[in-house]
């Protein structure tokens, strides 16, 4: 399978992603003009459902086959970046996406017949296959995987050069921007590593051009609706689940909101931070203000501080990167799960190499369908990415979990479940755990965890409106809601309308800056991450039931316990062979998505963040 994003995603390289990342559906007849089309013509001499069950084998042999070759080229590409590199890529990827619009093409004939069960599912899924669906024309489909290959490159050799000469990559300049208090200094960061996107608007734009044929091919109306289709409901129904979710969990966003304004202009004052409205995005501690724990120093309540650094904690302790991932494994082991194969250590990418070119954006690899599972990362030593370590891992043990699955149900139950799996995890670091693991000395008494919930609240509850916006902007550019004219206003508009955030200077339409956020060139959707976020709570929540955990759920960790390990084991093997609701209710008892863990999660912060509000007085909203 391709690789699978970490939270800021899963990579997608070069074109789409595999089968079962991603997908598209539909029918047309221009296939039929050619050879490949005759395939899924009913033959009157042969039952027409044993004539899909055939093309429903032969389509998932092949592409079994093929994914094994793009994935590698891509991996290559990934950590090698170079011309050649890129080709080779761009090329297993066009016909990687090739191939998939054909079996999507040919699936559509065979869709109202009487399949099993199983084959049936299979069929809308190869219907359903793609996130850049190529247009039918060859000259078309080699033109997109050459746009989307350039798109990622552009991305991946981003750097800014400061006035001393230094030329930084983007985790170096994410660093400052973690680290620095000084408004100057962050706005340059912020508005310099958004040059990197200028050149790639018009190469988006063509992108989404030529995806928009490519989904009218296939019988959509355009991009939008075909991504919305990807969640066992129709995609206005989809929109509307969203829409609920967001409703459930806003509240305590607004909450935050509030505090975190307040507290920065305190530090600032009225012409850096406002008292009122947005929040400029270049204070919050992130090059995307998409998660706030950065600034928690800055707005953390008094005598609040656990007493730790889990930062220090590693260095203290020696963890180096290595040493950093296997902790991560022992996690996943304590719950029963096999540990990694020698393959994953010989073969993942855990520094940044100093001679060369590679994508830093964490992601987990599976390259073979079997066992060859890998993460690549540019670990820094620091709390952070401790957590998006565990992170990515959840993406490799739920990769290995669905290795018996037929290769078409090798996936997670919806995109959601991939990338919320890793963080049921990390909400398991809980300072229990780290006393476990000889990290912490001693756990500090409930009278911490304001703190510590304040600390998680910037990172999962500041991320919502981020997660759900991207693709919100990107779903009415598909559509054509918002025109190429309006790109970088659409996005600012969105961004404050969920977020409450502004751009710290003028922006204008010769500024792209949709195209400093990694997800948007590398072609990866991005809603999966608010599920992501939605069911990462309301799994830690069953799960701590399942463990037989009584205290407050925030403080739960099911470190070493079998009984929960084995029952989300149980989901994990699932892969994608039932729609998503069945695999929720295997843990969670229920088939609904639902955000109230998310808000039981933080009850004591919001009680606490509304008496801060109130009593500073502040006008909350934006």
């Amino acid at each position: 399978m391709k690789p699978i994003c970490a939270k800021l995603t899963p990579i997608a390289v070069v074109i789409a992603l595999s089968l079962g990342i991603s997908g598209c559906e539909g029918e047309t007849n221009a296939a039929k003009s050619n050879g490949e089309g005759k395939a899924a013509q009913t033959s009157p001499k042969q039952d027409p459902v044993a004539q899909a069950n055939q093309f429903i084998d032969k389509a998932e042999n092949q592409l079994a086959e093929l994914s094994i070759e793009q994935n590698r080229a891509e991996w290559i590409y990934s950590n090698f970046i170079t011309e050649d590199t890129a080709a080779l890529a761009a090329s297993v990827g066009e016909r990687q996406t090739a191939l998939s619009v054909q079996l999507a093409t040919q699936a559509a004939n065979y869709s109202q017949l009487p399949l099993d069960e199983v084959n049936a599912r299979k069929l809308n899924i190869l219907r359903s296959a793609l996130v850049l669906p190529a247009p039918l024309d060859p000259k078309k489909n080699a033109e997109l995987a050459n746009i989307s290959a350039e798109l990622n490159g552009l991305y991946g050799k981003g750097k800014y050069c400061l006035a001393d000469g230094r030329c930084l990559t983007q985790p170096e300049l994410s660093g400052i921007m973690a680290s620095s208090r000084d408004p100057k200094e962050l706005e340059e960061i912020w508005q310099g590593w958004r040059e990197i996107a200028k050149p790639m608007r018009p190469l988006f734009e063509r992108e989404v051009e030529l995806a928009n044929e490519g989904a009218k091919d296939l019988g959509y109306a355009n991009l939008s609706e075909l991504w919305r289709s990807q969640y066992d409901m129709q995609p206005d129904a989809f929109s509307t689940e969203l829409d609920r979710l967001w409703g459930q969990v806003e509240p305590l966003y607004e909450s935050l909101h509030c505090y975190v304004r307040g507290e920065l202009n305190e530090q600032y004052g009225d012409k850096v931070a406002p008292k009122e409205g947005p929040i400029p995005a270049h204070l919050l501690g992130n090059m995307w203000a998409q998660q706030w724990g950065n600034v928690y120093d800055m707005v953390a309540p008094q005598d609040a501080d656990p007493g730790y650094d889990v930062t220090e904690l590693l260095a203290k302790q020696g963890y180096d990167e290595h040493k950093m991932v296997k902790q991560a494994e022992s996690f996943f082991t304590s719950l029963g799960f096999d540990p990694l194969p020698d393959t994953f250590w010989s073969r993942s990418l855990f520094v940044q190499p100093k001679d060369r070119d590679v994508v830093c954006h964490a992601s987990a690899w599976d390259l073979d369908n079997l066992d060859d599972i890998r993460i690549k990362m540019c670990i820094q030593k620091t709390a952070e990415d401790f957590t998006v370590i565990h992170h990515e891992l959840g993406h490799n043990f739920y990769q290995r979990a669905y290795k018996e699955q037929p290769f078409i149900f090798k996936n997670s139950a919806n995109d959601g479940f991939h990338e919320a799996i890793g963080d049921t995890i990390a909400l398991s670091i809980t300072p229990s755990y780290l006393k476990q693991i000889g990290l912490l000395e001693q756990v500090p008494d409930a009278s911490k965890d304001i703190g510590l919930l304040l600390r998680q609240a910037l990172d999962k509850v500041a991320f919502l409106p981020f997660g759900l916006m991207i693709d919100q902007w990107r779903w009415k550019v598909f559509s054509g809601e918002i025109t190429p004219a309006q790109y970088n206003q659409a996005w600012w508009d969105l961004r404050e309308k969920y977020q409450g955030v502004k751009a710290p200077i003028a922006r204008s339409e010769a500024d792209f800056d949709p195209g400093a956020k990694y997800h948007v060139p590398g072609n990866v959707p991005y809603t999966r991450y608010f599920l992501a976020h939605i069911l990462q709570f309301q799994f830690h929540k069953a799960l701590c039931d399942i463990a037989g955990d009584t205290g407050p759920v925030h403080r739960c960790s099911i470190y070493g316990n079998k009984a929960a390990g084995a029952k989300l084991n149980a989901m994990l093997e699932m892969g994608q062979s039932k729609p998503w609701p069945e695999a929720l209710e295997v843990v969670t008892g229920k088939k609904t998505m639902d955000a109230s863990a998310v808000i039981d999660y933080f009850a004591p912060l919001k009680v606490w963040l509304d008496e801060q509000n109130k009593q500073a007085n502040r006008q909350c909203g934006w």
